[in-house]
Formats: C-alpha cells, sequence, structure tokens
C-alpha cells in the first residue's frame, strides 16, 4: 500500500492496520513483582497473546490450591493462561508452538530450557532486578542492599545458554536510600520495570534498539538464593555491615537471631556506632527493659526497633518489651 492511499483511509481502518502490525507477546510471570509489568503491557495495547505462569499449588493449613498473582491478573483480563509442569514436555513445547508468538517476555518466572527461549523470531527478553552483569542470580535486592550499594536498577536483556548473561537492552538506575528495606526497593524496581518493559517491547517493535554485551571483565557480584541459615545475623560484624544485613532481608525472609536462648526475626534496627558501654561483647543485650533493647556489635549498636518472637506476631519494641523481660 502507497503512502498516498494509507492516508485516505478512515481512523478506525489504520487503528486496525497498526493492532495487526503488533509482536504476538508471550507473557512469562509468577509473583506479584510480575503482575506490574504484565499489567502495563495489557494497557499499552501491546498484542498479549497468552500467559505463562507456575501451576496452582497447595497452600495454608487447609492445602487448598492457591493461583499466582499473575495467573489472577491474566484470568481477570481474559487472556489465555497455560501452566505448564514440565517446560520441556513435548505437549507444552506444541502448545506454544502453535500461539505463533513473535516475542516472548519474562518477569520473575522459572530457568527456561532452550526449545522455549529461542522459539519466537525476535527471541525472548528477560527483566532483572539489578544492573547487570552486577547481582545476577535469584536474589539481586536483597544483596544490592545487604552489600551496601548505593544504587540498583532494572535490565531488560536477551535470554541465552547462561543465566542472567545475555546482552543488554536498556538499563535504568534507581538510588538506593539508608531508610530503604527490600520491601521498599522492591516496591520501587517493580513499577519502575514495568515501564522499562513496556520501552522494550515498543523498540523491539521499531527496531530501535542496539543490543549491549555484557562486561565480563568486570569483578562482578552475585545474588544466590537465600536461604533461612543464611539469615542469621553474626553480631561480630561491624555495625554498618549489621544494619545492612538486618534491612536487606527485611521484611522477608528477614534475619533472625538468638536472644536468651529464643530465636527472633529482626525487621529494623537503628545503628549506633562506637557506643558504650565497650565492656560488652558481640552479641550481648543493653535495655531498660521498656523503652529499649540494643545488641552489641563489633564496634557499636544496633538499636532494635522492630521484631517477632517465634510463633509470635510482629511488634514494636516498646509493645515487645511490655510483656517480656531480657
Amino acid at each position: 500500500m502507497s503512502k498516498a492511499a494509507y492516508w485516505l483511509l478512515t481512523a478506525r481502518t489504520k487503528r486496525i492496520l497498526k493492532m495487526k502490525n503488533k509482536l504476538r507477546i508471550v507473557y512469562m510471570g509468577t509473583p506479584e513483582f510480575a503482575v506490574p509489568s504484565l499489567e502495563a503491557l495489557v494497557e499499552s495495547g501491546a498484542n498479549v497473546v497468552a500467559v505463562v505462569t507456575a501451576p496452582d499449588k497447595p497452600k495454608g493449613r487447609g492445602r487448598k490450591l492457591a493461583t499466582s498473582p499473575v495467573k489472577d491478573f491474566a484470568t481477570a483480563k481474559g487472556l489465555p493462561v497455560l501452566q505448564p509442569t514440565n517446560l520441556k514436555s513435548p505437549e507444552f513445547l506444541e502448545e506454544l508452538k502453535n500461539l505463533r508468538a513473535d516475542l516472548q517476555v519474562v518477569v520473575a518466572f522459572r530457568m527456561l530450557p532452550e526449545a522455549v527461549w529461542n522459539m519466537p523470531q525476535y527471541g525472548t527478553f528477560n527483566l532483572h532486578a539489578s544492573l547487570l552483569p552486577q547481582y545476577r542470580g535469584a536474589a539481586p535486592i536483597n544483596w544490592a542492599i545487604i552489600n551496601g550499594e548505593k544504587e540498583t536498577g532494572v535490565t531488560t536483556f536477551m535470554l541465552k545458554h547462561e543465566i542472567d548473561t545475555g546482552s543488554i537492552i536498556f538499563q535504568e538506575k534507581e538510588p538506593i536510600l539508608e531508610t530503604d528495606n527490600v520491601g521498599s526497593v522492591y516496591e520501587r524496581l517493580m513499577n519502575r520495570g514495568a515501564g522499562l518493559v513496556v520501552k522494550t517491547v515498543k523498540a523491539i517493535e521499531e527496531n530501535a534498539y542496539k543490543l549491549k554485551p555484557q562486561d565480563e571483565s568486570a569483578t562482578i557480584k552475585h545474588a544466590p538464593k537465600i536461604f533461612k541459615e543464611t539469615c542469621e545475623i553474626n553480631w561480630n560484624l561491624p555495625t554498618e555491615s549489621v544494619f545492612n544485613f538486618i534491612r536487606g532481608l527485611s521484611p522477608y525472609p528477614a534475619a533472625w537471631t538468638t536472644l536468651k536462648g529464643k530465636n527472633y526475626k529482626i525487621f529494623w534496627g537503628n545503628k549506633e556506632i562506637g557506643s558504650s558501654p565497650t565492656e560488652l561483647e558481640a552479641g550481648e543485650i543493653l535495655s531498660d527493659e521498656k523503652t529499649f533493647l540494643k545488641v552489641r556489635t563489633a564496634d557499636g549498636f544496633i538499636d532494635i526497633k522492630d521484631l517477632q518472637a517465634e510463633g509470635k506476631k510482629r511488634m514494636k519494641i516498646e509493645d515487645f518489651l511490655r510483656g517480656n523481660k531480657l
């Protein structure tokens, strides 16, 4: 069709032609973090033809099947949902192939086999919550805060064999404030990432991007999966390190420690570097048993403000001390 003929068409017909030119997108994600990106794509008019998410899982005391946040959103929007248990199964691969996707978008999903990520014409890109190549791995937000970083961000990159190593499409930076914990940074990156996903899809549609290989010569910090034993506080470390460790695990999965023989999750504590009395050993307690509870570190104290005793509810320190004596 010539340009002259195109401009003679009605506005409605132009919109239909434009929609037909949009890439067919399959979206893959499971947790809350992946919902805003899918919502942003839908609201932008992207042609999301299906959503792939985790199978329903038993949850809670009643062991009732629970659906993923991504499935809940997709169902509400009338999007087809696939929930494969095996990403390499011939049945799933055939179903995926029949969707005729031009592009796949991955946000907080499991590792994909090559048969999946290499299927679409334009490949598969992933949203990662760090400034790659730094903090490759399962827990980038946690480790960035634990390590005392002042800045993080979000990255979109093309998938390849090695995890989190593909060529970068776009990156956006996000500051980490001293008042931040994982929850607050997670929230900001989740929303910033949604905008970056839309930007990336539009750039691929318009062929308006350049891939940038990750810098493998840099000293790369990793972000491995966090386990319960990873979360125990080491009071022998400097105050700054303990402070970052606590906020880097708050509110989930939460740093923990043993005080007077009982386990406690610590959600927040103010740092006091160089405070006295210095005769206390690391891990020992200083408290008036009414308003404050401090734990000695290598060079100061952490003034605990928010904690949870094992089997109890989360409490502010003043409320805790009213009914508990340490």
